[in-house]
């Protein structure tokens, strides 16, 4: 499979069409290794896996390109290499979640090539080797950094900066969470490049869907977009995302969203997750987002950018099988002669040690479970399996060291012979001795104070389920299956677990009331819990997830092939505008050309956002408007209408030098045609009584909605909420149509919503109308024109250019028409310009050729 890559990237910041240049590398064809999730555990050497004969397979597959901070592979260096072609060993690593993704994928549907870095350092004088082994013998890309480079970029900005901020520290001070720094944030970029660059290596940028995982690699969507306009591409996060207020903390924040909003779809464990980021894109970028058929999708550019919430499953088989092995049969023996047949029932936790897990906290409420209750004394056991902590630094130190000592404190003042509350290991346990803890466990504690998904529960409720075996050792039947889990409210599988007991972490009275629950629980009650949750688990496994994942990407991209593409924008601010083939930029040649050349000519220009910028708190025209105006109305070839929202007065007021021009006013329900000429309405003339019902409505939103106002015109009342917050005014909004529409439905108005207003008018009231009756006018002038422009820029000037773009017979055979909106968005005009500096721009090019015409 060829790779493809830009020739040129000043191509790409330019604008023009990227050419491709093929390369010669391809990714090798082997046959999938057996045991990809190995029965077993296995303890022995790892062994390389064998290549079969690239030309062994010739059926072409769907390819997904992996790309996440680790890759799923084990590797191990060998005393004494010989004879043999590497120095290395290497295996999969089967507790990698990317690598039971690909196992529930099925090999047979798609192709994975992962590309992620080695956990050892290889050498430089090694690594194209190592490269070469880990391309042919497991489809995957090391990605080698320097090690300083590696530190700064994921000990360092990682998890000094990002990881807390995530899980909602703020960097109140150096000790505490960790002050931004900008070499760190340079090292992660610098990664977030290497990474790209690797990608390039091996894809193919028309065929492959490429994944990427967590938050190493936010702003990677932005490098490959960079070089493929079209790549498809999803992104993952497996952490949680902030608050609005949390994020907005990050001196870096617009560039985080910007990347990820190259993506094709973002994924997210949870909603509230999911909200946050939404409530970022629309505080911080001013973005709106709407759900169609259930699917959550931002504007972005002329791109729908795709939201995804589904948290991440289990591998069910490598559970399963774990749970069949002779030596899980007999961990879980001897855990019954410790606990169970001394009379003693264990309460388990597994976590990382880190400052989000909470341990001390859970440490806390057992200590609180025998204070209040003595019954327990001598029979509850908690045991606590600590896994080493992913990170540096002397926050995991503290957390080590305070829960070492609670846990000392603890037993010494509860515990007796024979006897300790609390078990803490902390050495590292092979995967099946913790899945005959989670068999052992009559309860489950998890109890974090924040974190993205957690798989502990879902582990513990598989492992419980068991099997035949189990079944006979545990001393129980096959439909005597039960487990109690206590999650904390603030982790990614809460949601899904509705029948464990949720606890807020940080109330320890209240964990330990939940921990006696679990105990004094009835046990039909706890069946009917395990059942509830093992039929959501088993059904919603990573296959399940992965297999969702791709079908919404796959679902996005899907108009890809079809749609024009440009690069804007120069280093992490690029972002790529996708368009319709048929909607253009209108270029200055052009129009000017068939200005020139045309006869009589129609020109209907919108006045907020089109001739003035929408953000300008003054609106009222300046000098050199008037001027272009005046230019462009003393052109005997000629008729200019304005077209505007606001009042009559307003406007009359604005453009009295200008007596040629004519103008609508309210979308077009007052019309005159010039200066001097009477105002006419353009729509049925209607009382204002409704104003009576509606006004006192809209009040009582505006004194419970800070920032926002009422306009009121003649004909119609706006409810503006602009300088409101973004999310309260727009579900003030959304609540204020509903309520009009329902007091004003028996009255002949029309309520609207667009971009941060409600607005009431007369029905059938509409800037189309506008277009029709200049049109008409000047077809009974016996001037059909043969130039016709219209520039908008929001909804409400959609009607004109339907209008213009329908009424062939209103105009002169062969009439050149334009209409054109106001930044690349989907609309019914064919052409689009940037902003209202082009549009002023244009519009002055043409009033200097009418100048040119009259002088001469």
């Amino acid at each position: 499979m060829v790779s493809r890559s830009y020739s040129n990237l000043l191509e790409l910041a330019s604008g023009e069409s990227p050419t491709f240049e093929h390369m010669n590398r391809r990714i090798p064809r082997i046959m999938t290794v057996a045991g990809l999730i190995s029965d077993v555990d296995n303890d022995d050497e790892p062994l390389e896996s064998v290549c079969s004969d690239p030309s062994s397979s010739s059926v072409q597959r769907e390819r997904i390109i992996i790309v996440a901070n680790q890759l799923p592979i084990k590797a191990q260096r060998k005393q004494d290499s010989g004879n043999s072609r590497s120095n290395w060993f290497f295996s999969w690593d089967e507790n990698s979640l990317l690598l039971q993704l690909k196992d529930g994928l099925g090999d047979d549907d798609v192709e994975v090539i992962y590309v992620g870095c080695l956990k050892e350092d290889v050498h430089l004088n090694e690594q194209d080797e190592v490269s070469q082994i880990l391309l042919e013998s497991f489809k995957c890309v090391p990605v080698f950094l320097p090690g300083d480079m590696f530190t700064r970029y994921y000990h360092g900005f990682c998890k000094q900066q990002l990881w807390p901020l995530f899980h909602y520290m703020l960097p109140l001070s150096p000790d505490l969470g960790g002050r931004f720094n900008r070499s760190l944030w340079q090292a992660y970029v610098s990664v977030n490049k290497i990474f790209a660059d690797r990608i390039m290596e091996v894809i193919n940028p028309e065929d492959d869907y490429v994944w990427i995982h967590d938050y190493h690699l936010m702003v990677l969507p932005t490098f490959l977009r960079r070089r493929f306009n079209r790549v498809k591409l999803g992104f993952f996060l497996h952490s949680p995302f902030p608050s609005s207020e949390i994020y907005k903390t990050l001196p870096i924040r617009e560039e985080l969203l910007r990347a990820l909003l190259n993506s094709d779809l973002i994924g997210f464990h949870t909603f509230d997750y999911a909200r946050h980021f939404l409530s970022c894109c629309s505080r911080l970028l001013g973005l709106t987002y709407e759900s169609k058929r259930g699917n959550i999708g931002i504007e972005y550019y002329g791109r729908t950018v795709s939201i995804k919430i589904l948290p991440v499953g289990i591998h069910m088989g490598q559970l399963q099988s774990v749970l069949s092995l002779s030596k899980t049969e007999e961990k879980v023996s001897e855990l019954i002669r410790q606990f169970s047949d001394k009379g003693k029932i264990m309460l388990l936790g597994v976590d990382d040690m880190d400052i989000f897990k909470g341990i001390s906290l859970k440490l806390l409420a057992m200590e609180q479970l025998l204070i209040q209750h003595s019954e327990w004394h001598g029979k509850v056991v908690l045991v606590q399996i600590a896994n080493p902590a992913r990170g540096k630094g002397r926050d995991v130190k503290e957390v080590q060291e305070d829960t070492k000592a609670t846990a000392k404190r603890i037993n010494e003042a509860f515990g007796k012979p024979g006897y300790d509350p609390v078990i803490l290991i902390e050495e590292p346990l092979r995967f099946y001795e913790k899945v005959a803890y989670y068999v052992v466990a009559e309860c489950c504690l998890v109890t974090a104070v924040r974190d993205g998904m957690n798989l502990i529960p879902y582990e513990y409720i598989i492992s419980r389920q068991g099997n035949e075996k189990l079944d006979k050792v545990l001393g129980i039947g096959s439909s005597l299956k039960k487990s109690m889990l206590v999650v904390s409210e603030f982790i990614g599988c809460s949601p899904s677990l509705s029948g464990a007991i949720r606890v807020n972490p940080w109330n320890i009275d209240a964990v330990a009331d939940a921990m006696d629950l679990a105990l004094e629980m009835a046990d039909s009650e706890k069946q009917l819990r395990h059942e509830k949750h093992y039929r959501y688990v088993s059904t919603h496994d990573v296959g399940y997830w992965g297999r969702s994942f791709l079908q919404d990407l796959e679902r996005t991209c899907s108009d890809h092939v079809r749609r024009r593409w440009w690069g804007i924008g120069f280093g992490l601010s690029f972002r790529v505008v996708a368009l319709d083939p048929n909607f253009k930029k209108l270029s200055m040649e052009h129009i000017v050309s068939a200005y020139k050349r045309t006869k009589t000519r129609a020109i209907l220009l919108d006045y907020d956002g089109t001739l003035m910028p929408q953000a300008s708190i003054d609106k009222s025209p300046n000098s050199n408007s008037i001027k272009m105006l005046n230019s462009l109305c003393k052109d005997e070839n000629n008729m200019v209408f304005l077209v505007s929202a606001k009042s009559r007065t307003k406007l009359a007021e604005w453009f009295s030098p200008c007596e040629n021009l004519g103008i609508a006013a309210e979308h077009g329900y007052f019309l005159r045609l010039k200066g001097d000429a009477e105002w006419e309405t353009c729509g049925p003339v209607t009382d204002s009584s409704w104003k009576q019902i509606a006004e006192p409505v809209m009040k009582l939103y505006t004194e419970t909605t800070d920032g926002s106002t009422i306009e009121d015109k003649e004909t119609a009342l706006v409810w503006c909420y602009e300088d409101a917050d973004p999310d309260f005014g727009s579900c003030q909004a959304k609540e204020l149509l509903n309520h009009l529409e329902s007091v004003l439905a028996n009255e002949p108005v029309k309520v609207k919503s667009s971009l941060n207003n409600i607005e009431v008018k007369p029905q059938g009231v509409n800037k189309g109308l506008v277009a029709k009756r200049l049109l008409s006018t000047m077809q009974g002038k016996g001037m059909s024109p043969d130039f016709v422009l219209c520039i908008g820029d929001d909804r409400s000037d959609e009607d004109m250019f339907e209008v213009i773009t329908s009424s062939g017979p209103s105009m002169a055979p062969r009439a050149e028409v334009f209409a054109c909106t106001v930044g690349r968005k989907p609309s019914k005009a064919k052409y689009y310009l940037d902003d209202t500096t082009d549009i002023v721009r244009m519009v002055q090019g043409l009033a200097s050729v009418s100048d040119q015409t009259v002088l001469f």
